[in-house]
């Protein structure tokens, strides 16, 4: 095959917002620099808006949207997804990108639409949702037997895709793709006894765990939380008000604009990611760009991205008490100033170069992860 395989990305793009539709912009601009020839193929409607509680699109751009995107996709054109399918014959690797088993239907047609032209991968940024549905497993196990192969970010979600699949599954660190760029570090190195939540509010992220930390450790500490809720914003209000927060704790709920950004990151100490569960995100990596510790479960990656005692601390997953003892232990004497000392940027160029050879190296010899009839 001459030259670098040309690829398409199908995922959500500007103006989606979100980590996936970053991590498909970001994706795209990478293997262009690499020299691949590369298209996106994106949705002008991915959803009915009762599958999505939160804002779906935004007028500006969170980072620089990749030329190469094409959106003629559809939820209401079944048509439409066959017709994209046919159009990416001719690419040497198609990468699905998987956020949800609710994306299952319209890339079952694109399948259809490709029946044995380029080899497919489906890139899942999670195999299953944190909070599942009965029809969850089904569809995703549908999926994943119909691809050529999949690509994953952790050994845990390895271990769940070859629960459903007999293809090849292969394991790669998700890279940063972070949605703006960080604000210089703040010249003082003031504590400002306020920590910060931040991002979509979903059970499994673990605010109420937080709170009710936050009730048993230090009693001058307050708490920024910015982000859009899925749901529970007035069980939220009623738990800061049965735990006697109100005044320490500052709800900022919906969209989180990027160029607020900056501004949240440096009113505080810390970032707290009190997930219950967890695969892979960047948070941590967005904290550290802006110079800030973070406390973070035991779950996913975290303990992977952050050296505890130097740059962060870690507690066990859904555990007061736990998450409690960190915040008495990051607010010690000396103790902000010290973390954050140590917090250092990530290179993240090594991590993309071995994520982009994980995910093009199969299309580069011709296609050897097929697999079978889709």
């Amino acid at each position: 095959m001459p030259g670098k395989p040309s690829v398409a990305i199908v995922g959500p793009a500007f103006p989606y917002k979100g980590g996936g539709a970053h991590h498909t912009t970001e994706l795209a601009h990478r293997l262009a620099t690499a020299g691949h020839d590369v298209v996106i193929e994106s949705w002008r409607a991915q959803y009915p808006g009762f599958l999505y509680p939160g804002q779906q699109t935004i007028t500006d751009p969170e980072g620089e949207p990749f030329p190469g995107t094409r959106r003629r996709l559809d939820w209401r054109r079944p048509d439409g997804w066959w017709r994209t399918g046919r159009a990416l014959r001719t690419r040497d690797l198609v990468v699905l990108a998987v956020l949800s088993p609710v994306q299952v239907p319209s890339y079952l047609g694109i399948l259809a639409g490709l029946r044995r032209g380029a080899p497919v991968v489906a890139l899942c940024h999670n195999v299953l949702p944190h909070e599942r549905k009965p029809y969850d497993e089904p569809l995703m196990k549908r999926l994943l037997r119909k691809v050529d192969g999949v690509l994953v970010h952790s050994e845990a979600q390895a271990e769940l895709a070859r629960g459903l699949t007999g293809r090849p599954v292969r394991v790669a660190e998700m890279p940063a793709h972070l949605p703006v760029a960080a604000a210089p570090s703040r010249d003082d190195v003031k504590v400002r006894r306020r920590l910060l939540f931040f991002g979509i509010v979903r059970p499994y992220k673990g605010l109420d765990v937080l709170l009710h930390a936050l009730a048993k450790g230090p009693d001058d500490v307050g708490l920024t939380v910015a982000g859009e809720f899925w749901g529970g914003l007035d069980e939220t209000r009623e738990l800061i008000r049965s735990l006697d927060l109100t005044s320490r704790v500052e709800l900022r709920p919906g969209y989180v604009p990027a160029a607020d950004v900056p501004r949240l990151f440096a009113a505080a100490d810390a970032l707290v990611l009190p997930y219950r569960t967890a695969t892979a995100s960047q948070n941590v990596w967005m904290a550290h760009e802006h110079g800030l510790p973070v406390i973070a479960t035991d779950v996913g990656g975290f303990a992977g991205q952050i050296r505890d005692g130097v740059d962060g601390l870690i507690c066990a997953p859904d555990d007061a008490a736990s998450l409690a003892g960190a915040l008495d232990r990051f607010y010690a004497p000396g103790e902000p100033e010290r973390l954050r000392s140590g917090v250092r940027p990530v290179d993240h160029a090594p991590v993309w170069a071995a994520y982009l050879e994980a995910l093009t190296e199969d299309a580069a010899t011709g296609g050897a992860l097929r697999g079978g009839v889709r």
